[in-house]
């Protein structure tokens, strides 16, 4: 009766610009001898609009059609769904599953309307994201300077990180390994070996811990990671190879022991726990001070800011502010940690400075939900509306690929993919990170393959390893999650040494050292593959359709496919995550007399797929009938 997703119902379908009109079809039962349908459309926290349809003839012998048009005037969230006046009394269609009407239920499909004017940066789209965790990347050898005398560094690179807690009880985070900024740029021939084009930072400015995430002082480079004169250069290094900078920005709070809280006193100026005449204590809310504040998530270590304060909003957001400081020494864009706890004025503000300084840099959120219907704290966030985000983290495709990978369904799969592309404005798509692992995560292949870490404590997640035999079954998982993960539209972001073949469970043990010398080369190929054929291929990843052409159980199928005048090229890829023999269903139609296979495992005779088998296979042809196929022999 209705399908939100196909053009014959809803066109344009998707998210939609502010002024877009929206041509509405639903088919209905002859035999309802519908005299009236609606539309009814409610603006989220808004008013409602009652839309009367028209009857505009048969759809066949059985049913008939109804259409309207709807014109959304300002951005934000509408919910919609249709009403009928029939010989059975008054009838609702509501949403079902893959966003068909159903005339059950109470669901409403969802409207996203954004700002006609949003763009976002173009110099993402069709490449690859690597996220280092900069003490555990590589280190130079480099001798640093101003290093507190504090900090217990690792003697042997690659041990494992320190899990216990002192003997106060506390975990404090306080290890080292030595990873620095030098040692990324000695490391940029590799990266860009697997056809890196961006490098996400976990965060790298002065702080005490060895994530980081306890900010001590935002305008310096934190000194065992090197100097801000390094940073200027491994900017300049890694644009000579195509490769941007993406910072990480943790500006919902400080650390306490910080230039401007200073707890522990370790700076000489007086920080907002030593005296209410602190230049920094209107940043803080105190309940009574200087013992009792707001704090992040009840950690002491972490004290909250108010971001809107205007000196605090002047510090990180003014012309000389830190944002912009950053941007000028190379940065290319701001990955900003918890989104969901900065204010709308501060992320207006944010967005605001980085368009100022660099109208092409990226202003990316930490978002783990579908980041257009997200409400936090009460309040229902706007960030893909325009003027926030440029795009978000993809945690919904990351949780999709690995249920469907350990669970099958990929009926499941398809759902979850295609209701956010429905939700999501298409300027926000194509740059999306699409990562399967972070440093806030377990590591993929330890999820795919190891014992769920369930309530399992560190003492158990330190002793615990892949067997030979869950290795090998990860490193099958992992290249199917990799094909799903570099396929999609996004960008894929793989977090540093899965391509080495990292193992751990949950912090710390998901931070290890890269394993130089020791890497998994059989992995390390296969990224570099996947990372040549989103180079080879950057304009359909950039801009190619994307489709979802069966699902069902173990077996998955789509398509990418852009056409360019009379070129038509298309990516199809097949899947089958189960452990046994898997016929290929007649929908699954693969031409591969016109096709070329860049990989996978296909039984050509019987059309079939072995355990965990896949196949990527490459199309390139003319669109005009009379031309030949060519390109077939040259995937590239």
């Amino acid at each position: 009766m209705f399908n939100s997703r196909n053009k014959k119902y809803r066109d344009p379908t998707g998210a939609v610009p502010v002024g877009q009109a929206i041509h509405f079809r639903i088919s209905l039962p002859r035999e309802l001898a519908c005299s009236q349908a609606y539309l009814l459309v409610e603006q989220d926290q808004g008013k409602t609009f009652f839309l009367g349809m028209f009857w505009c003839g048969m759809n066949g012998k059985t049913e008939e059609w109804w259409e309207c048009h709807f014109t959304p005037e300002a951005p934000g969230l509408y919910f919609y769904h249709f009403e009928c006046r029939t010989c059975f009394g008054h009838r609702q269609l509501s949403r079902g599953p893959g966003g068909n009407a159903v005339f059950t239920g109470i669901d409403r499909w969802q409207l996203t309307v954004y700002a006609g004017e949003l763009q976002t940066p173009g110099w993402l789209a069709g490449g690859v994201m690597y996220q280092i965790f900069p003490d555990r990347f590589y280190r130079s050898g480099k001798e640093k300077t101003g290093v507190p005398g504090d900090r217990e560094m690792h003697s042997d690179w690659g041990e494992q990180p320190q899990w216990r807690p002192n003997a106060q009880g506390h975990i404090t985070n306080s290890d080292f390994f030595g990873g620095d900024l030098k040692g990324i740029e000695q490391k940029l021939p590799y990266l860009k070996s697997l056809g890196v084009t961006c490098l996400y930072f976990n965060p790298i400015f002065e702080s005490h811990s060895n994530h980081r995430y306890d900010t001590a002082d935002y305008s310096k480079i934190d000194p065992l990671l090197g100097t801000e004169e390094d940073f200027v250069s491994l900017c300049a290094a890694a644009k000579e190879l195509g490769i941007r900078i993406l910072l990480d920005g943790v500006f919902s709070h400080t650390g306490s022991d910080s230039v401007y809280f200073n707890h522990a006193g370790r700076y000489q100026s007086l920080g907002a726990y030593q005296s209410q005449q602190s230049p920094y204590y209107s940043w803080y809310t105190f309940h009574q001070w200087p013992n009792s504040y707001d704090c992040w998530w009840n950690f002491s270590t972490l004290p909250n800011v108010r971001e809107t304060q205007p000196e605090y909003n002047e510090y990180i957001n003014g012309k000389e502010g830190i944002v912009r400081k950053w941007l000028k020494a190379g940065a290319s864009g701001w990955r900003l940690d918890v989104a969901d706890e900065l204010p709308d004025e501060f992320l207006d503000n944010l967005t605001a400075a980085v368009k100022a300084e660099d109208p092409e840099a990226l202003v990316l959120g930490e978002v783990w939900e579908d980041a257009t219907n997200k409400t936090a704290y009460g309040v229902r966030r706007r960030y893909l509306l325009g003027g926030q985000l440029d795009t978000v983290m993809n945690y919904p495709f990351r949780d999709a690929i690995l249920h469907f990978l350990l669970a099958g369904e990929s009926e499941r799969f398809r759902e979850a993919v295609e209701e956010l592309l429905e939700n999501y404005p298409s300027p926000c798509i194509p740059l999306l990170m699409n990562h399967i692992g972070t440093h806030d995560t377990e590591r993929a292949i330890t999820v795919l393959a190891g014992e769920p870490v369930g309530t399992n404590g560190r003492e158990w997640q330190s002793a615990h390893r892949l067997s030979p035999e869950q290795r090998e079954l990860g490193k099958k998982r992992l290249k199917l999650a990799t094909l799903l993960q570099f396929l999609l539209p996004g960008v894929p972001c793989i977090y540093y040494g899965d391509e080495a073949g990292l193992e751990g469970y949950k912090d710390p043990f998901n931070r290890g050292c890269f394993p130089w010398g020791h890497e998994d080369q059989e992995l390390i190929s296969w990224y570099s593959f996947l990372g040549k054929l989103r180079g080879d291929q950057r304009e359909l990843f950039a801009k190619g359709d994307f489709e979802i052409l069966y699902a069902k159980g173990d077996l998955l199928f789509f398509r990418r496919s852009l056409t360019c005048g009379e070129e038509k090229s298309s990516l199809l890829l097949t899947i089958n995550r189960g452990f046994s023999h898997q016929g290929l269903p007649p929908e699954i139609d693969l031409p591969l007399e016109r096709s070329y296979s860049l990989s996978g495992d296909l039984q050509t005779n019987s059309k079939s797929l072995p355990p965990l088998g896949h196949a990527l296979l490459f199309q390139s042809e003319k669109t005009t009938e009379k031309s030949d196929e060519k390109g077939l022999d040259n995937p590239s």
